[in-house]
């Protein structure tokens, strides 16, 4: 079968990250030839969650999923829409019993089928069930689906190289989310996975990830409580670009992609 390839975007990161994406994601789509978008939307709302509004404009600008992590819930309004909406994830070792999905199996618009996994760590992270027991229970539910893309929203490498390697060659692509920062370690694991630590932010990068500077800054000096906002500036859109076998479900390729928004 043909190859399909996969756009994963890194955390979109408030205002200035909506901004990028909208203004850059269909511009990727279309150049790279895209045929399945993931973006992760955990601080699209200033920095903390998701609302219903936020997650329309992330899919009009192409998005196809969305996926999120441990902040979620931070905007109340988002758990009524998260059950009707299944393009919108949460992480699948949440508590049981909380809204929504932590996985589902989608179509690019040719009709091949991608699964798409939402994972959250638990090292230096709240509270949640192993994540690699959850993706073991649920690998076996992604039906026909060879194109299983999982997004693991974890804080630190360790955890996140052995979710690559656990899951090398039973899934398409193992993407690190959370820690805002684009790793340089992109490369197809033995079993035909496709790994990346972390994928970056699409959001403003003149900040202590995304977060004004001075106010981070303050945090850590004097040691006092500080309420963090969104920075502004230097904005970048961050991705990275999979491509693999529709057939096989391995991946071939990764490829990082870092591009500033234009003034």
């Amino acid at each position: 079968m043909a190859d399909v390839r996969l756009l994963l975007v890194g955390d979109v990161m408030g205002k200035a990250g909506l901004n990028a994406v909208r203004r850059l994601l269909p511009r990727a789509i279309a150049e790279r030839s895209v045929d399945f978008t993931i973006v992760n939307g955990e601080n699209v709302a200033g920095g903390v969650g998701i609302t219903p509004q936020l997650a329309a404009e992330l899919f009009a600008a192409g998005a196809d999923v969305l996926t999120t992590g441990n902040h979620v819930w931070r905007q109340r309004e988002i758990r009524p829409y998260i059950e009707k909406e299944p393009r919108l994830l949460r992480p699948l070792n949440f508590v049981e019993g909380q809204p929504g999905n932590g996985f589902g199996v989608f179509e690019t618009a040719a009709g091949v089928p991608v699964a798409v996994m939402n994972l959250v760590g638990q090292v230096f992270m709240d509270p949640a069930d192993s994540p690699f027991s959850a993706a073991d229970r649920a690998l076996p539910k992604m039906g026909k689906a060879k194109l299983i893309v999982v997004d693991f929203h974890a804080e630190v490498t360790s955890e996140k190289r052995a979710m690559g390697l656990h899951l090398d060659g039973r899934a398409t692509a193992v993407i690190g989310t959370h820690t805002h920062v684009q790793t340089a370690d992109e490369q197809i694991l033995p079993g035909g996975t496709a790994f990346i630590t972390d994928v970056g932010m699409s959001g403003p990068h003149d900040s202590v990830i995304g977060m004004r500077k001075d106010l981070v800054l303050s945090r850590f000096v004097t040691g006092l409580p500080e309420s963090f906002k969104p920075a502004t500036g230097g904005v970048k859109f961050q991705a990275v670009l999979v491509t693999a076998d529709a057939g096989t479900g391995r991946a071939s390729r990764i490829e990082r992609i870092s591009v500033p928004q234009p003034d």
